[in-house]
């Protein structure tokens, strides 16, 4: 017997709101996660009780025709997350003065990892740049490794949206993160 799907879950949590427990079960793990990379282990522990606080709420409005639910918990998950974005910056901006800070980078790493060590803390910066749109995209393009079509779900955005968003961004990044060296990201 195989297991039900997220949609089948969600739609049998309307009269059994108890089933809801196992979108939880399921996702709660992967969101956890993608929260975690973003706002630190300890608020992504609050966060996640919110979103899924949020999901159960708003389960009638789930798309029936999805699937999953994992695209639907990530656009939730942002969402929760742009309103914590100060506090993202000031966390980037943290890693960028640590990163810049530790002089002490391993003799041994290779000349690729000192080069990332030197140049994330201008990575940073520029991320935190972006436009919410165009950083929302990009993160879950590139951490979460979602495809383009999930976060189009996730962000509820036509998929066309979602790849001009990624490309205006990457252009973005380039334009902000020169190779010689030099960079156009103000210095906090």
């Amino acid at each position: 017997m195989s297991s039900p799907s997220d949609a089948e879950v969600i739609g049998r949590s309307l009269g059994e709101p108890e089933a809801f427990g196992l979108i939880y079960d399921r996702h709660a793990p992967t969101v956890l996660r993608f929260l975690g990379r973003r706002a630190g282990a300890e608020v992504a522990e609050g966060l996640v009780g919110e979103l899924f606080r949020i999901a159960f709420e708003r389960r009638k409005t789930f798309d029936p025709s999805r699937a999953s639910a994992l695209p639907w918990l990530y656009g939730i998950g942002s969402n929760l997350l742009l309103k914590h974005r100060r506090g993202e910056a000031r966390r980037l901006r943290a890693s960028a003065r640590m990163a810049a800070a530790d002089e002490a980078v391993d003799r041994r790493a290779s000349a690729a990892a000192r080069d990332a060590h030197l140049l994330f803390p201008r990575v940073a910066d520029a991320i935190e740049s972006l436009p919410d749109g165009e950083r929302e995209a990009l993160l879950l393009f590139a951490w979460e490794e979602l495809s383009y079509q999930s976060v189009a779900e996730a962000l509820e955005l036509p998929i066309g949206t979602v790849r001009s968003r990624l490309n205006r961004a990457r252009a973005r990044l380039r334009e902000l993160i020169e190779p010689d060296g030099k960079d156009k990201v103000k210095s906090r």
